[in-house]
């Protein structure tokens, strides 16, 4: 399990995070979203204890993460900013990673080489970008890590190399229990795969909920009535409003129960409660009312 809890960051003058919260329960994925500048990098940077906290605590089982050897022995990272020794090729890479690594599993690193038809001999700067990311993804995988914290995972991947990689994620989830987080700006992808979202924004934990449970409420509904109603959606926190001719449009945050209990009181003529995705979630709970992009999602 990954435990951070109020945990606060500053660069010079700028308020980097604050009194920042985070929870990934043992064998889950979970999904950290948020615009640019949020601080998702910032916050992963921290858990894979590159950087210390002013304050705060992030702890993996229990124990701090910076300087804990033992801890980072556990744990895979895959950086948006790839890094490669220069002149090492793929195999020359995992002997490096051989003698950090005490869980590495030389056979499926020889497999994966195979699966995703790369070169073992060849020099990891003469690979694409995607190649590298391949690379990487190989490298962390075969260590056989506990905790695997993914920034910018399939940036790049063609569609087919991005099934092959979430095959291995969930099926190390499913088998060893391994503890995911991944930051991604690729929404859907993200909702297909996490257990649970955490949404960043500026440096703070806007929501963070199993993603199931998230989806029971938060609500997107077209609404007409027959009759002119006085203020008909009191009780309900509206995070988005818009009418097109007679039918008002609408996102809410409530439960499923609230909502129809309330717009039913009033006889509407019309009334669809509609399917909700991530990328609609994430865009009103920032206040996406007050962002074009509203136009496209409606």
């Amino acid at each position: 399990m990954i435990e951070i809890t109020g945990v606060n960051k500053s660069f010079d003058h700028f308020q980097a995070l604050t009194d920042l919260d985070l929870h990934v329960k043992k064998g889950s994925i979970y999904g950290l979203v948020g615009t640019n500048g949020a601080g998702k990098t910032t916050i992963i940077k921290h858990i894979t204890g590159v950087l210390k906290p002013d304050s705060g605590d992030i702890l993996m089982d229990g124990q701090p993460v910076y300087e804990n050897i033992s801890i980072k022995e556990r744990m895979g990272f895959i950086p948006d900013d790839l890094y490669f020794f220069a002149s090492y090729s793929l195999l020359e890479m995992s002997r490096f990673y051989m003698g950090i690594y005490p869980a590495w599993d030389q056979e499926r690193f020889t497999n994966m080489v195979r699966q995703f038809s790369l070169d073992p001999k060849r020099k990891l700067s003469k690979f694409s970008k995607g190649m590298q990311k391949q690379a990487a993804f190989i490298l962390t995988m075969s260590a056989r890590p506990d905790y695997l914290i993914l920034d910018e995972p399939i940036d790049g991947l063609d569609p087919i190399i991005r099934k092959l990689v979430w095959k291995y994620i969930i099926e190390d989830v499913a088998e060893r229990e391994m503890t995911v987080l991944v930051s991604s700006h690729n929404l859907r992808e993200l909702e297909g795969i996490c257990d649970s979202i955490g949404i960043l924004s500026q440096g703070r934990m806007m929501l963070e909920r199993d993603l199931d449970e998230l989806k029971t409420d938060v609500h997107k509904i077209q609404v007409a009535f027959r009759e002119p109603a006085e203020n008909p959606y009191a009780g309900l926190h509206v995070l988005h409003k818009e009418t097109r001719g007679t039918v008002d449009l609408l996102i809410v945050r409530n439960r499923r129960e609230l909502v129809d209990e309330i717009i039913q009181q009033k006889d509407p003529a019309i009334f669809d409660i509609l399917p909700l995705s991530l990328e609609e979630i994430f865009i009103y709970e920032l206040g996406g009312e007050n962002h074009e992009i509203h136009d496209i999602i409606f």
